[in-house]
């Protein structure tokens, strides 16, 4: 496809991208949500971490914070925050009535995704830098593994919001149908607890989750203590859960109503 091709997709995508971010602005707590739980969260986990030889495991509180806040910004701004807007915008009978102009089924999905994915993207490098800066976590030792892993993650979290929302009656329960992966996610793929620290045998199950590839590779990618052939499966494991996660969607997303 060529760039004239690609010219009018662009525009349509800027335009729905455009309304969402409204839609989005008028929802105070849904803002709130997307904008303060990255912020507020990752400090809340010190008191723990304070328990932890993070020496032990080549970690530092800085990285181990800038890695908590990464991850909670993939929970909150993206993920969560998607979910809401996939069921608001469904039950309001707003992506049925755009299937029925030029936006195709992927253009919908990814421009409604956009806000949150941009958000997400701004947060993850403001959150970076400062915990860098504040925390003195330095910098990243293979930089090219931490923005594969907060693309990877970027992307996930917004295929797993369209899943979600499949799934979820009203926007009102769209919190708690995201809850299980929010907390899943928490405590198992290195958010809250650093995975370095859970008994091998657990840690090989929850290197499996859906978020721990993305959250194992920002973190690799700011330590530089990880191998080739780690950053290899991460990466693998990543893209399973995303051509899954896409697959899903295209066979179970609803379009209508939930009655």
């Amino acid at each position: 496809m060529n760039a004239v091709a690609l010219a009018p997709v662009g525009r349509r995508l800027r335009a729905l991208a455009r309304a969402e971010l409204t839609l989005l602005g008028r929802n105070r707590g849904a803002v709130l949500t997307a904008l303060l739980m990255p912020l507020a969260l990752p400090f809340s986990v010190r008191p723990a971490v304070d328990r932890v030889d993070l020496k032990a495991q080549g970690l530092s509180i800085g990285t181990v914070t800038l890695t908590a806040a990464v991850g909670f910004s993939f929970l909150f701004a993206v993920y969560t925050s998607l979910v809401s807007a996939y069921v608001a915008r469904r039950e309001e009978l707003v992506l049925k009535r755009l299937r029925t102009g030029e936006l195709d089924d992927v253009e919908i999905l990814t421009g409604t995704a956009l806000p949150a994915v941009c958000i997400g993207l701004a947060q993850s490098v403001v959150l970076s830098v400062g915990c860098a800066v504040l925390l003195d976590a330095g910098v990243p030792r293979a930089p090219y593994l931490t923005v594969l892993g907060v693309l990877s993650g970027l992307v996930l979290c917004a295929a797993l919001g369209a899943l979600t929302a499949s799934f979820t009656r009203t926007a009102e329960s769209a919190q708690v149908t995201a809850m299980p992966l929010v907390l899943v996610s928490m405590m198992g793929s290195g958010i809250a607890i650093p995975a370095e620290v859970l008994p091998d045998r657990l840690r090989s199950v929850c290197e499996l989750l859906p978020l721990s590839p993305a959250i194992r590779l920002v973190r690799g990618g700011w330590t530089g203590e990880l191998s080739g052939y780690e950053a290899l499966g991460a990466v693998a494991t990543a893209l399973a859960w995303t051509v899954l996660a896409v697959f899903a969607v295209r066979r179970w997303f609803r379009w209508e109503p939930r009655r």
